[in-house]
């Protein structure tokens, strides 16, 4: 199983190396379009290889979707925080109350286990 997840992940360094040897060229890069740059008065560009752009726009596609899922089960987290709170809370009970439960005897195991009284 190892090395069928290293040759998939060879495969996937090659299909990535080969679209960055396809996509050397430099292309212009810039922060607002012509006509609104003119306006605002920020003019910003950068010369980059084509590659940097399609793999940046990659890495900030995952890193807005773990973001986003982060935010999405943020309920799930704080119900989870709230159930571990209450289980310590009875936990807690529990040990005042007389041990855990699996100390404890279950009360039928013990009247079956009594000797009988006959007579």
């Amino acid at each position: 199983m190892a090395y069928l997840r290293l040759l998939v992940l060879g495969l996937i360094g090659l299909g990535l190396l080969v679209v960055a040897l396809a996509n050397r060229e430099v292309v212009t890069l810039r922060l607002l379009p012509d006509d609104v740059a003119a306006l605002a008065g920020m003019n910003r560009a950068a010369e980059v290889p084509l590659y940097l752009v399609i793999f940046g726009g990659v890495v900030a596609g995952i890193l807005i979707g773990f973001v986003w899922e982060w935010l999405r089960e943020h309920r799930y987290r704080a119900a989870a925080a709230a159930n571990g709170r209450a289980v310590a809370r009875l936990e807690r009970r529990l040990a005042e109350a007389g041990g855990s439960a699996a100390e404890r005897p279950d009360e039928v195991l013990a009247l079956l286990d009594s000797p009988r009284k006959t007579g």
